[in-house]
């Protein structure tokens, strides 16, 4: 079957109008680089190759955090590889009953344990936390695998973050989110490793206690607290 490429675009930009984001990002989307972004997607389906999210739910997360609303940003990796877990939200995993790894290490951070946590994520995203990945998809089971797609949609997005929304409140979460930093200078920034990477260090997580930090600059600009 072919995939009609307008009929993608009209249902990403109906989110970006219902959350306010395409005063921002319609540029881009209704763009040439952004139609390159889409026929590569429906190159590797038409090869075969599978990729997470669906392309339907890329924008979730612009979605669950209105554009006047968001005071927060957190930055991960790509979204998690494994079929049906991603939900385009990053870090959030709605559709499975399992809490994946890195959510496991956040709840934990958060709550001293991870048991009985709701793995949905637009809890946040409804309080004004923008949750993203530098990549917005990945192939299956192959991590990294679309940072080159995204590549030019992730400079832009900052760029225009840090032109419209300065002082936003970034929490960079691993290397590969740290490389963006160059491009928000107006920004405040927390720097964390990937929660990820408590696998490798006895399944702790340095996190610095980024959560409360955040609530703690929020106050400092006067606005309301994130209740994690």
């Amino acid at each position: 079957m072919e995939i009609d490429i307008n009929i993608l675009r009209d249902n990403l930009n109906n989110k970006l109008e219902e959350s306010g984001w395409d005063r921002m990002l319609s540029p881009y989307v209704n763009g040439l680089s952004f139609d390159h972004i889409m026929n590569t997607l429906i190159e590797h389906v038409e090869n075969g190759k599978r990729f997470t999210p669906k392309f339907k739910d890329v924008f979730n997360g612009f979605h669950e955090c209105p554009y006047d609303k968001m005071k927060v940003v957190i930055v991960g990796q790509d979204p998690y590889p494994q079929l049906g877990v991603a939900d385009g939200i990053a870090f959030s995993c709605s559709r499975k009953g399992k809490t994946e790894k890195s959510l496991q290490y956040i709840f934990k951070a958060l709550y001293g344990e991870y048991e009985d946590h709701n793995n949905d994520l637009r809890r946040w995203a409804n309080q004004g936390v923008l949750l993203l990945n530098t990549a917005f998809t990945c192939e299956i089971n192959k991590i990294g695998s679309h940072y080159s797609i995204w590549k030019s949609f992730t400079n832009y997005l900052f760029e225009n973050l840090d032109r419209h929304k300065p002082k936003t409140i970034f929490v960079l979460m691993g290397k590969k989110a740290e490389e963006w930093q160059i491009l928000l200078p107006n920004q405040k920034i927390f720097k964390v490793p990937h929660p990820a990477s408590a696998a490798y260090k006895g399944g702790v997580w340095d996190h610095k206690d980024v959560f409360n930090q955040v609530n703690v600059e929020l106050e400092k600009q006067g606005k309301t607290c994130i209740e994690w």
